[in-house]
């Protein structure tokens, strides 16, 4: 593989932002992307690939390179000649990089591997709080799953086209799908491809969205023409598969603290012809008191620490901070407790979160259910969704029936 000057530098500058200038990885890769227009797929796939695994393995590289926050951009350097070493790809003649020692750093990385916390490039930490949650086998299992590339999950709109059309469809533009078992409406890209462009996007098709987040809606068992609050439901995404599951029927309401996210959810609605949608901001408690009792749903997509989601969020890994994990905690118990005050008598409640760690999970419903705001409630059911096992996000869900 020969590296080009222009695409490594904006791999550099990218990760310089990302590194020590807080930009969010999924924004500084759309930014680099759309730096040269004359970029084709391949050059595309180098840069976004390449941003994405340098942010991955911070750490272990950092190490190997013997290199320390905050990076200079020689520093930054260092960490792609050890990405490079250790791809097999030949480093170039150029003076940015400076002489590599390859056999030093191919030492290094064997005795590094042998230390979960490098060979998984994690922060202490949080490679400590997972461990006091789960089980070590569990952990590192599941840590491994976390840190491989996260693949392209399609969702059906069966409001527009059914799951074995749209796959054809698709294959009109060059895109080859696979069905999943035990996933209903999702299609899995065979090779990655930018999904957005297509005519069976633009035409409210599909929307792109993991197969364990596709779980969610499905379990709040809804019927068409049901009243259903979304209570945490940002851009939309189960939102929209719960307009899809209802048939357009029923009057599904979404909720969120942030009117912008609200707003690209009307977009999408439009573009999916969900037309039993409406949105509204909590902006004091008043719109969630005029809904006590009188919803036959409530999704709680609780904000949480996104542990599941590390294979297409890997820079959190970095940002996420040990106090987080206590007030996030406190939200999600005092939404619990006050959300949960929506659903009426014989109702349904879900609470759901893209996290991994019990405390966030089932210990949040067993401790609501043992007081004063969860006493009318009954437990159902729950469901632990880890990537070493699914293949995809890890997720929880639970699913309580109001008495």
């Amino acid at each position: 593989m020969r590296l080009h000057r222009n695409l490594v530098f904006t791999v550099i500058d990218s990760i310089h932002d990302i590194f020590n200038e807080n930009v969010y990885a999924d924004k500084a890769v759309e930014k680099a992307l759309k730096r040269d227009k004359r970029w084709g797929s391949r050059d595309r796939k180098f840069v976004a690939e390449t941003i994405y695994e340098m942010v991955r393995w911070k750490r272990l590289y950092a190490t190997i390179a013997e290199v320390k926050e905050p990076y200079s951009r020689p520093n930054l350097w260092r960490m792609f000649s050890v990405w490079c070493v250790l791809k097999g790809i030949p480093l170039p003649d150029w003076n940015q990089i400076e002489p590599t020692p390859s056999r030093r750093i191919k030492g290094r990385f064997d005795e590094l591997s042998k230390i979960r916390k490098y060979r998984e490039s994690i922060p202490d930490w949080m490679d400590e709080a997972c461990l006091n949650e789960l089980s070590e086998e569990l952990w590192t299992s599941e840590l491994a799953a976390l840190n491989k590339q996260a693949e392209v999950i399609l969702r059906t709109n069966t409001l527009n086209i059914s799951k074995e059309l749209l796959q054809k469809e698709l294959n009109k533009e060059d895109i080859e799908t696979e069905f999943i078992k035990g996933y209903d409406s999702a299609l899995k890209l065979v090779e990655r491809a930018n999904v957005f462009k297509t005519e069976a996007f633009k035409k409210g098709y599909f929307e792109v969205q993991d197969a364990s987040s596709q779980l969610v809606a499905e379990y709040l068992d809804v019927q068409p023409g049901m009243k259903v609050v979304d209570t945490c439901a940002g851009a939309g995404g189960k939102t929209l598969h719960l307009a899809s599951l209802m048939q357009n029927k029923g009057q599904i309401i979404a909720m969120d603290i942030y009117e912008s996210k609200l707003k690209k959810l009307k977009i999408r609605a439009r573009r999916n012809k969900a037309h039993n949608i409406d949105t509204k901001v909590i902006d004091s408690t008043k719109p969630i008191k005029k809904l006590y009792g009188k919803a036959d749903r409530v999704l709680i997509d609780a904000p949480c620490s996104g542990l599941g989601v590390l294979r297409r969020n890997p820079d959190s890994k970095w940002k996420l901070q040990p106090e987080f994990l206590d007030e996030i905690r406190n939200v999600q118990q005092n939404i619990l407790q006050q959300y949960s005050k929506m659903v009426k008598p014989g109702g349904k409640l879900v609470y759901a979160t893209c996290s991994i760690l019990p405390s966030e999970n089932q210990d949040q419903v067993d401790h609501f259910l043992t007081i004063e705001a969860g006493k009318d409630f009954t437990f159902v059911k729950d469901n632990k969704v880890f990537s070493h096992q699914s293949g995809f996000d890890g997720f929880y869900m639970a699913q309580l029936e109001r008495k």
